[in-house]
């Protein structure tokens, strides 16, 4: 896939007005700022810590892809659909912790194009669902307050903030591997 371009799903997205238009061109534009800075990375590139941090950029887009899965899943079947993290052992978060690094026999390829098909039934979903005001309690987490309801249109929401957010990390990861940014 080439960083450069909007994916394929944008397309079906872009037939959409309205709300669903507005939220899907938000999402897309921090997808693409997220994507953009893999540009010219080899496989070695992207699983480089060059900061303080322990991040990577093959990682974070490893991390955006779970967390937009988890939350489509949820768009439709509630907090079933994501773990009970009050019950999560301590071999569970180890694992967690692997989807912010480029494990063995990953490629830069192959996090690319999960991401692409990860967005893709996300888009789907924001097009196809009956109501974005549907709500569904949060699940378990110590980071959430009591019995939370989020609706579709309050999980988009999160989703377009997180991976603006983590865009911003992987520029800044990138400007430290070889001086390139995604703006300026």
């Amino acid at each position: 896939m080439n960083v450069n371009e909007p994916g394929t799903h944008d397309a079906a997205a872009a037939a959409l007005t309205g709300e669903r238009a507005d939220l899907l061109e938000a999402l897309g534009k921090q997808r693409h700022f997220l994507r953009f800075t893999t540009r010219d990375l080899t496989d070695e590139q992207a699983g480089l810590r060059p900061t303080a941090s322990e991040l990577c950029v093959g990682g974070l887009i490893k991390h955006v892809t779970g967390v937009e899965r988890g939350w489509a899943g949820f768009m439709v079947h509630g907090a079933s659909a994501m773990p009970d993290f009050t019950a999560m052992t301590e071999d569970d978060w180890a694992r967690r912790a692997d989807e912010f690094r480029m494990l063995p026999g990953e490629t830069l390829e192959g996090v690319l194009a999960d991401y692409e098909e990860t967005a893709g039934r996300t888009d789907e979903l924001v097009a196809t669902l009956p109501d974005l005001g549907i709500s569904h309690a949060l699940p378990k987490a110590p980071w959430y307050e009591g019995d939370e309801r989020w609706s579709v249109r309050r999980v988009l929401m999160h989703v377009i903030a997180e991976t603006a957010q983590h865009a911003g990390h992987a520029d800044i990861i990138r400007e430290s591997l070889d001086g390139a940014k995604s703006m300026g």
